[in-house]
């Protein structure tokens, strides 16, 4: 315990503070990551194609659309329709706010690090397009029914011509929906939402509200679990979203054949 007579210790200016550490690189492996996903969902909107051997289907592509659009020629993907859902979702997560902050927009690097440029007034997200991230709690309910169809194509992907099979393809999808479930039950809205959107639990309820606190504190306590490590599922179910399609286009190309484990 401090005594009344210490003095509190001295402040290094933040404009002066030096780290020796590595601490760049957190930053960097966020920008390459993001960068190689929003290159590669783009990629595979445009092509349109090698999405669906069966029982396969890609993420990307999901669920399957039995239409398609074209604007003065050029054919745009339901690929495009079905990303702007979850991309709104994964874009407008705390998590990934803090993430490309820091990164992409160096607010703040890191700490103790200086900002390149010195800002008088902190804006926060009050200002357009930044305002937009309150859309996140809207968007949870699309990830939500999302993961109804993701979970519905893993149920596909064991079924072979009218029986049961397991194939390498079955388990990769199996373990993208099971990662993308650990990170949307990670979320914070959903967190909030189950946990009767309540903002304290210690706080006094009347007796009428006392059951009702209970079964949230419990709901909000289970989803808490996911999100304890909620960064792990967020980069882990976005390289699986990347590595399932890679693998189903690779299936669909004949670039490799697909093994079967139980047919």
């Amino acid at each position: 315990m401090a005594l009344a007579t210490d003095k509190p210790a001295a402040r290094v200016p933040l404009e002066t503070a030096v780290r020796n550490d590595t601490w760049w690189v957190k930053p960097l492996l966020t920008v390459l990551g993001l960068s190689i996903f929003a290159i590669w969902a783009t990629f595979r909107a445009f092509e349109n194609r090698y999405y669906h051997p069966e029982p396969y289907l890609s993420p990307f592509y999901s669920p399957l659309l039995p239409f398609e659009y074209r604007i003065n020629g050029w054919l745009i993907s339901p690929a495009f329709y079905i990303l702007v859902f979850p991309l709104a979702f994964r874009m407008t997560c705390y998590y990934y706010r803090q993430a490309y902050y820091r990164s992409f927009f160096m607010d703040p690097l890191a700490c103790a690090v200086p900002e390149p440029k010195a800002r008088t007034r902190y804006q926060g997200e009050r200002q357009f397009p930044f305002t937009l991230q309150n859309l996140h709690r809207y968007a949870l309910y699309f990830a939500l029914l999302f993961l109804v169809f993701l979970w519905y194509d893993v149920l596909k992907a064991f079924w072979f011509d009218g029986r049961f099979g397991i194939g390498v393809g079955s388990l990769i999808i199996l373990a993208n929906v099971v990662l993308l479930t650990g990170y949307t039950f990670g979320c914070h809205s959903l967190r909030h939402l189950v946990g009767g959107k309540k903002d304290c639990f210690s706080c006094p309820a009347g007796s009428s509200g006392e059951s009702q606190a209970d079964a949230g504190y419990k709901c909000w306590r289970t989803v808490s679990m996911f999100n304890r490590n909620h960064m792990q599922w967020a980069w882990s179910s976005l390289a699986s979203v990347v590595l399932t399609d890679l693998y189903i286009r690779s299936v669909a190309t004949g670039a490799i054949t697909d093994l079967r484990i139980i047919f």
